[in-house]
């Protein structure tokens, strides 16, 4: 049975997944034991959220048990590493974030997997915008105004999640162009973050709306914009790039992917690509997608474009701003 690289596939993609279905003995087999979904973050979070709606439709389609593993640590380096090294035979799908595959390069020293080489992307869901949120005592309202208070104040205290994190790159380019200092508190995620922005003792901090909405409705955070697109809950706050900010990092939005191992069958890649794009007509998954204001699962070569291009992006980025692993 022939496998195949991420290369491969890509170039040929087109023609595998608008072929005709055909009853081959790797479909027919395909899942000999139950399916496990390696997550590389705690349970309880998005991306575990997303990895149990998709699993749950998944196995509803192919018959077998889904289990959902979490395996925590490293920045994700640790779940990442374990769905590489698993057999490529579709029964191991990797749920993980774009930073433990984009960031993760610059960010960590001697990563142990290639995420270019490594692995087949099935399908993402993608954010629709992120919240940029100023404590309520900085008395900001917008962009300008909050870099008024950094100028006022000397310097910033910023929260955010790992080096080269999203929160990380944003408070890097806005200095950047404004001309504000800051210092930048990492936390072990987005939780123990919104609790300090919450308590006053952070100015500002960005990460994903579903852990920011609490703060934000209470008022103890005010959402002065957006990076990427309006979030609909928020219609009249303006994006960063409405509000004047520069760079193509407001263009990004952080994802959530679904892989395999490179050298997985074609035909099981084939099968696999499809159930997960399917899952976003599926109520339940559809509800969640909502909750988290998530898009639907775009297409193989939508998937392949977009990590390209956010690589591209995100990487010369980190390489501008001079971010390096920590020694």
């Amino acid at each position: 049975m022939k496998k195949l690289t991420r290369r491969t596939f890509v170039t040929g993609s087109a023609a595998v997944l608008c072929a005709s279905p055909r009853k081959t003995e790797a479909q027919s087999s395909w899942p000999t034991r139950p399916i496990r979904i390696v997550v590389p973050y705690p349970a309880g979070g998005q991306t575990d959220g997303i990895a149990r709606a998709f699993g749950d439709y998944l196995a509803r389609e192919v018959g077998k048990p889904v289990i959902v593993e979490n395996k925590a640590g490293a920045g994700g380096v640790i779940g990442v590493t374990e769905a590489k090294r698993a057999e490529p035979d579709g029964t191991t799908i990797l749920c993980t974030i774009s930073s433990s595959l984009i960031q993760n390069r610059i960010t960590v020293k001697d990563l142990p997997y290639d995420p270019e080489k490594d692995f087949i992307y099935l399908t993402m869901v993608s954010g629709a915008g992120g919240p940029v949120v100023a404590a309520k005592k900085t008395g900001a309202a917008n962009l300008r105004e909050f870099v008024e208070y950094g100028k006022k104040v000397g310097s910033l205290n910023w929260g955010s999640y790992g080096v080269g994190s999203t929160p990380h790159v944003l408070i890097e380019t806005i200095a950047k162009q404004y001309g504000i200092k800051f210092q930048v508190i990492q936390y072990r995620g987005e939780a123990p973050m919104w609790n300090d922005i919450a308590g006053q003792t952070l100015d500002g901090a960005s990460g994903s709306y579903a852990a920011a909405a609490p703060v934000i409705q209470a008022g103890t955070g005010t959402l002065i914009g957006v990076v990427g697109s309006r979030l609909p809950p928020y219609p009249d706050t303006p994006t960063m790039t409405e509000q004047g900010a520069v760079g193509d990092f407001y263009d990004l939005r952080a994802f959530t992917t679904f892989a395999v191992p490179a050298g997985t069958p074609q035909e099981i890649v084939q099968r696999l690509s499809r159930i997960l794009i399917q899952a976003g007509s599926d109520p339940r998954v559809q509800q969640m997608l909502n909750n988290f204001l998530l898009s639907s699962p775009t297409d193989f070569e939508t998937t392949a474009r977009i990590f390209k291009r956010d690589s591209d992006v995100m990487l010369w980025i980190l390489r501008d701003l001079g971010v390096k692993p920590p020694e």
